[in-house]
Order: structure tokens, then C-alpha cells, then sequence
């Protein structure tokens, strides 16, 4: 979720679904709610993480057929990107 998505409906949805929603509100919010600015930056750390995770075409496309190859590629990729 990000500010696209920060409208009540969907922030109402996140939390009767038992998430958190971190996103802040939009600046011209004419009622904003606080928000964590530090949980905000973790969960941004975290999408980028999975961006470069998909530069590796087999865990973009999926090319394994069990989930088991699939999370050994994808430990593999961890490994990859650590080591950048």
C-alpha cells in the first residue's frame, strides 16, 4: 500500500483484514492520521529489496516447477544480491 491507495476505503479493508497500514496520508488530507515515518522507511527498504530480486529472470518469470526449487532460486538470489 502506498499513498495511490491511501483512501479510507482501502485503509478501513487493511485494517479489518488485521494489517497495519503504514502509508501516510497524502499532503492535502483534510483529516490525515499520524503515522510511523521510521516503519514507513523499513517498508520501503523492503520493496526495494524484492525490485532486485526480480533482475533475476527466473524468479521473475517463475521458471520452476515446485515451490521448493523455486525458494532454493530465490535463497540463491538473496545470496547474489548480498554479495553486491
Amino acid at each position: 500500500m502506498d499513498r495511490a491507495y491511501e483512501g479510507n476505503e482501502t485503509r478501513y479493508l487493511v485494517q479489518s483484514l488485521g494489517f497495519e497500514p503504514v502509508v501516510p496520508p497524502k499532503e492535502n488530507r483534510v483529516d490525515p492520521w499520524p503515522h510511523d515515518a521510521e516503519l514507513y522507511k523499513r517498508r520501503n527498504e523492503i520493496e526495494r529489496l524484492f525490485g532486485r530480486i526480480k533482475r533475476f529472470r527466473r524468479v521473475f518469470t517463475r521458471y520452476d516447477k515446485t515451490d521448493l526449487m523455486f525458494s532454493a532460486f530465490v535463497t540463491i538470489a538473496f545470496i547474489a544480491d548480498q554479495l553486491r
